[in-house]
């Protein structure tokens, strides 16, 4: 389970920062903002994600090797990313479509979470 979690974390990761870096003005029209400034933070968001999803790639073919990244870029980065996203479009009102940022990384968190508490070491 490990590794079909992992997977799954790879390709969003990296779909999401190739997508940001490679068509950044189209993905800051998709999400409703009006610009992003300066353009560099959302580039290095792109790289920031294509990172991390290549960093799955060896929790991915040896999951319990590399159970310390599962934890920190699972259930700690994407549930904190998921916090971040409902309480920015709740308290300063961004885009509604940040709320679904939010329940597709509470979703990984969750999944990776228990997919870390059923396996063993």
């Amino acid at each position: 389970m490990l590794s079909v979690v992992a997977g799954i974390s790879l390709v969003y990761d990296l779909v999401a920062g190739i997508i940001l870096l490679a068509a950044t003005d189209r993905m800051v029209a998709w999400l409703g903002l009006h610009t992003i400034d300066p353009v560099l933070f959302a580039k290095l968001n792109g790289l920031f994600l294509i990172a991390v999803g290549l960093g799955y790639a060896p929790a991915l073919r040896r999951p319990d090797a590399h159970r310390t990244y599962l934890w920190i870029f699972g259930p700690f980065l994407k549930g904190a990313g998921a916090i971040a996203f409902a309480v920015d479009h709740f308290v300063h009102g961004s885009p509604a479509v940040f709320l679904l940022f939010a329940a597709s990384d509470a979703l990984l968190a969750a999944v990776t979470f228990v997919a870390l508490m059923r396996s063993t070491d």
